[in-house]
């Protein structure tokens, strides 16, 4: 058996707490210390030697902050001689940068995990991967939990049998098959053709919506543009209005409440990968995965 130490990173404190509870370890308190300057420092304050030491704390917006935090606190956890150093990353910053974008680019994805390892990590778990690729970059044990299956028991019900699951892309079309087969309804697939970082251009949909109901599946909403071209390609191929999207992770940059906030999106549904704000979207549930990485510790917790 395992003794698990929790710790919180900043990123996100509740989930933290929400994860500590389910598994009945209290998280190890930690001081944070900004300098002047903008330097992170991090103090464990309870002992983790020989532990199995699990920090959680997503690298969501700002990414660059919470990524430090995260690599400070692997490394205090290794100099206070932790048994083992598991890194809980519900959102994976830099998950896009998979692949150089052009020549003299970076892969930041695959600096990113060269970046945890040398801090000490010794495993990496994460919930749904932007790109699955990026498990390759990494020579420790990589667990990538699933998070859809969490949310589709919400919404079975207010779905009709003949739904069409959408992807926004061609991406997560393997997904959007998995959820299909899931509820028993069929796909169809959205073509784009992406301009920028922040736009994309929608082309056609691939699939019968025509008259249907539908629900769009991706593993993020960050701008919340491909989710709206998703939807207005749906409009114009006859689909009903009074779309349901899904989505793991809900970074809802600024802007993206705005470009939502339309009558054909009947309901966003997405986890607390992030921290959530539901005091300004009405349209939108959180379904918690605390219980999904409570299960992923009580795993590592009974490991021989």
């Amino acid at each position: 058996m395992h003794d698990l130490a929790i710790i919180a990173g900043s990123g996100h404190e509740r989930l933290a707490a929400d994860v500590s509870r389910i598994v009945g370890v209290p998280c190890v308190p930690v001081e944070h210390e900004r300098f002047p300057d903008g330097e992170l420092g991090v103090r464990l304050l309870e002992p983790v030697l020989g532990r199995c030491a699990v920090i959680i704390q997503p690298t969501g917006p700002p990414v660059d902050e919470h990524l430090v935090e995260l690599l400070a606190l692997a490394d205090a956890c290794r100099r206070a001689a932790a048994g083992r150093v598991v890194a809980v990353v519900p959102y994976f910053g830099y998950a896009r940068g998979d692949r150089r974008a052009g020549s003299g680019g970076p892969i930041m994805a695959s600096l990113v995990a060269g970046l945890l390892q040398a801090a000490g990590v010794d495993q990496l778990v994460t919930v749904d991967l932007h790109a699955p690729q990026i498990e390759g970059f990494f020579e420790i044990p990589v667990d990538d939990l699933a998070a859809i299956p969490l949310v589709l028991p919400e919404i079975r019900e207010s779905l009709p049998a003949d739904v069409v699951v959408v992807s926004p892309d061609l991406g997560r079309l393997e997904l959007a098959t998995a959820v299909a087969d899931q509820l028993g309804g069929t796909t169809a697939v959205v073509h784009k053709r992406r301009i920028s970082g922040r736009q994309s251009r929608t082309l056609q949909v691939v699939g019968e919506v025509a008259g249907r109901a539908c629900l769009i599946v991706d593993d993020m909403i960050s701008t919340g543009g491909t989710i709206a071209g998703a939807v207005a390609a749906l409009l114009k191929a006859g689909a009903q209005p009074g779309i349901t999207v899904v989505a793991t992770h809900g970074l809802f940059l600024p802007g993206a409440a705005e470009l939502l906030a339309t009558p054909a999106i009947k309901r966003i549904w997405v986890t607390d990968t992030l921290p959530q704000q539901m005091g300004e979207a009405p349209r939108r549930s959180v379904v918690t995965i605390a219980p999904l990485l409570a299960r992923a510790l009580e795993r590592l917790r009974t490991a021989g």
